[in-house]
């Protein structure tokens, strides 16, 4: 049947994990689907470094559509250990919780090979070079997303003056499952666990004052490797830069609009709705942006599945149903995250002696740490 005589039921722009995850939602529905990717890069390539931290709901979630990764690409974390700048330490166990682990360190590219995979497979996605018509266009763009200022939705940002480096290192020492990371007077370090559960590579993001990024990236292998060292105080030993270096800069941001009509002169109503960082962006030290997402299309397939069977998935009413639970949940994580770094940002002794008093006193305080534990695993 050729492109034009098709009938899709809703649009996704975007085909990044959040994208192609909701696409792969939406299709156990039998609902007809066409996904855009996003333009390709003018830039040359360069390997992608990221790699997100997952709880276990996000893991459910993307097992239940049979895209999780391997064990070498999504590596359980048994603990946890964050650390202050006056000896302040908080450290979470995956036992005292009754599980296998507190979260999975995923391989970016690894996690969209299988979930690429598996909309190949999917004969209710199709794939199409541009935006179609359909009832119900998803907006999954990222935070840069174009589409989200052409339906009239503004994005209220708060830049941060930090940007986060990304890269990847090999370590003298195993990793041993634990992920580290530091709140230094020069920003705030993590080494993210790579390659399994004897793996010896972390995956490196460290947010750093933005008057600082231009000189880290420009030095040597060698000396970046150093001062990754000297920040960890050598938690792993030696360090060896072994991926390209990236960075960005960090926001706390969010839509005004998460859903919407759009224009269609002579057509049926059409309506837009927004998920993952096209809706919302948060600072990465809590690890938390990708879980967001990916509860964010959670959520929208719920309210869709659930849906009387009368209604289209374009009615607004179920849209603003979805944007009500996620900007509900988003209050408390962007709340914490934001919070965590303006507490860290400041350098007066006071505030020092606050904070790392306030990390031993969290360390110490039982079913309250248990409690927000279990919250950022993606359990109730």
């Amino acid at each position: 049947m050729a492109l034009m005589a098709q009938t899709f039921d809703i649009c996704i722009r975007g085909a990044g994990i959040v994208g192609r995850t909701l696409a792969l939602l939406l299709a156990r529905e039998r609902l007809k689907v066409a996904l855009v990717p996003a333009p390709a890069p003018v830039s040359p390539a360069v390997a992608d470094v990221r790699a997100y931290a997952l709880n276990t709901a996000s893991r459910q979630l993307l097992e239940s559509l049979r895209s999780w990764p391997d064990a070498e690409h999504a590596t359980a974390v048994r603990q946890m250990q964050v650390l202050g700048d006056q000896g302040g330490a908080v450290v979470f166990d995956a036992d005292p919780q009754g599980v296998d682990a507190l979260a999975w360190i995923v391989d970016v590219p690894a996690l969209e090979a299988r979930l690429a995979e598996a909309v190949r497979f999917q004969p209710q996605v199709e794939v199409v070079e541009a935006p179609v018509a359909a009832p119900l266009t998803v907006v999954c763009e990222g935070r840069a997303s174009s589409t989200r200022a052409e339906f009239g939705a503004s994005f209220q940002v708060t830049p941060y003056a930090q940007h986060a480096i990304a890269t990847r290192v090999r370590c003298e020492h195993p990793h041993g499952q634990v992920a580290r990371q530091w709140f230094l007077p020069g920003g705030i370090l993590a080494f993210l666990p790579l390659d399994g559960a004897e793996g010896n590579s972390v995956a490196v993001v460290w947010s750093v004052p933005q008057e600082q990024v231009a000189s880290l990236m420009a030095l040597t292998p060698e000396d970046f490797s150093q001062a990754l060292q000297t920040a960890s105080q050598q938690a792993l030993g030696t360090l060896t830069l072994c991926a390209d270096r990236a960075a960005w800069p960090l926001q706390l941001a969010k839509a005004d609009r998460w859903c919407g009509s759009a224009p269609a002169a002579g057509a049926a109503p059409r309506s837009w709705v927004l998920a993952g960082d096209a809706a919302h962006n948060v600072h990465p030290l809590a690890g938390q942006g990708l879980n967001l997402g990916l509860a964010d299309v959670q959520a929208l397939a719920e309210v869709l599945r659930t849906r009387d069977y009368w209604r289209s998935v374009a009615d607004l009413r179920l849209l603003r149903r979805y944007e009500r639970e996620r900007k509900a949940a988003l209050v408390a994580m962007g709340l914490a995250t934001d919070g965590l770094q303006q507490l860290f940002a400041r350098q007066e002794a006071p505030w020092q002696a606050l904070r790392n008093w306030g990390m031993k006193g969290f360390e110490r305080s039982g079913p309250l740490k248990d409690f927000v534990t279990r919250r950022a695993m993606g359990m109730r």
